[in-house]
């Protein structure tokens, strides 16, 4: 950036999800506490060893070096995901590199302050506090949100009622009162979906869920007082693993180019500017929301954009914002009690970089990643003017500083390097 990116979150090895940033991001590791959650936790889908990268965030200089017109680029088509290996064929457990995206060196990176004129546009929802007494809340239990990421793959194979109800309560126990579980990713859902079988062939992503997964997962949250928030991981960003990948190729769905916003790890992004794409995205999220009436909200990342180093200088801004608008419209009609929620990078850095200009897109909250510990203290600017925060297990340090400050309203917390229920549990006694 010519205001240098902040690190991305890494796709990770050492650092991850970006500028203020999954994304994300998609992540487990670690294992759960026998004493509390009897049943034993399904193994994760079959991680990649090779996603397991540090990518890192492109210097200002380089997204504004040696960009050529599009028009004179011929870019090669990725190997189509027919001729891929069986074992490649069915998406894997996203790996720490995936949820963790890595970033410049933070030495010479600077988070541009906000200016202080600006308004967030942003149409606040209030969730429930768990019906605890105002008076007994301690400064953590006073946020709003105390959400908790579980990748898309965590809960959905082999698991059980009695191991999803289990899991519920123990995050409950921990002291969250929001998960925020991935339904969506690399182009195909989690859930059965007519949608998906109209455009696939197949009503989902490969995996082993019971098809009830979600529905039990709803019904106790709410049991417990708490919200279940839908994550559309990696957005509209597929790799060559994707199960419409091939479909993508031959429909010419795919942006020329690679995006490589983080170092060694390939992702094609899908052209929302095509109407049969729009739709397609459109019709997942609401066919999502009827079949899931009692969802709390839906939250996409930092893979809702445009990476600035696409073949071309083409602007995709505009239509970004016309084709979120648009999703968003819809959604709303088919459940307007659905609150629509993103994670993103701070505005100056998603506009800049990613053609995500998200303070014209009406969304109901906005969650700045803050990933880069080097930007930590310029980021928490942006944070205090929006809904709150999102960082990885890694920085658990900052935690009781952020839960001490009434500026920041809520804090969501990506497990990376570790699975969830060990990150929960440092969470609580890091406080």
């Amino acid at each position: 950036m010519k205001t240098p990116l902040p690190t991305p979150y890494s796709e990770k090895k050492d650092e991850k999800l970006t500028p203020s940033q999954p994304s994300p991001a998609e992540v487990t590791k670690n294992q759960t506490d026998s004493s509390t959650i009897e049943t034993p936790l399904p193994t994760p889908y079959s991680e990649k060893k090779d996603e397991k990268l540090t990518p890192s965030q492109p210097s200002p200089a380089e997204l504004t070096k040696n960009q050529t017109d599009s028009s004179t680029i011929e870019t090669p088509l990725p190997t189509p995901y027919s001729e891929k290996k069986d074992e490649e064929l069915t998406p894997s457990q996203p790996s720490p590199a995936e949820l963790t995206k890595n970033q410049t060196d933070s030495s010479k990176t600077k988070t541009p302050l906000p200016i202080p004129s600006q308004k967030p546009t942003i149409n606040s929802t209030k969730p429930q506090n768990n019906f605890l007494d105002a008076k007994t809340l301690t400064p953590w239990e006073k946020k709003q949100i105390r959400g908790i990421y579980l990748s898309r793959y965590y809960i959905t194979n082999n698991a059980n009622e009695k191991t999803i109800r289990e899991r519920v309560r123990y995050y409950k126990k921990q002291g969250f009162n929001t998960i925020i579980h991935g339904v969506w990713g690399n182009g195909c859902t989690m859930y059965k979906s007519e949608v998906m079988e109209q455009i696939l062939g197949a009503k989902s992503c490969p995996n082993k869920f019971n098809e009830q997964w979600l529905v039990w997962l709803i019904d106790e949250a709410h049991k417990q007082g708490m919200e279940v928030h839908a994550y559309f991981e990696k957005g509209i960003k597929i790799d060559e693993n994707s199960p419409i990948f091939d479909l993508a190729i031959r429909r010419k769905w795919i942006v020329p180019g690679v995006d490589k916003t983080y170092d060694k790890i390939e992702h094609y992004v899908l052209d929302v500017e095509m109407e049969e794409v729009a739709n397609f995205f459109t019709n997942i999220l609401v066919e999502f929301v009827k079949k899931y009436p009692n969802i709390d909200a839906v939250q996409w990342d930092d893979y809702l954009g445009y990476h600035a180093e696409l073949p071309g200088k083409v602007d995709r801004t505009v239509n970004l914002t016309n084709f979120t608008q648009r999703m968003i419209k819809e959604m709303k009609k088919a459940n307007n009690s659905v609150s629509f929620d993103i994670c993103h990078h701070n505005p100056y850095w998603a506009k800049k970089y990613f053609a995500a200009d998200w303070e014209k897109w009406s969304v109901d909250r906005v969650f700045i990643q803050v990933y880069n510990d080097e930007n930590f203290q310029e980021e928490l600017n942006y944070v205090k003017k929006y809904d709150g925060i999102a960082i990885s297990d890694k920085q658990l340090h900052r935690l009781q500083e952020l839960v001490n400050d009434s500026n920041i309203n809520s804090v969501l917390v990506f497990p990376v390097l570790e699975k969830p229920e060990s990150a929960a549990s440092r969470v609580k006694s890091a406080l």
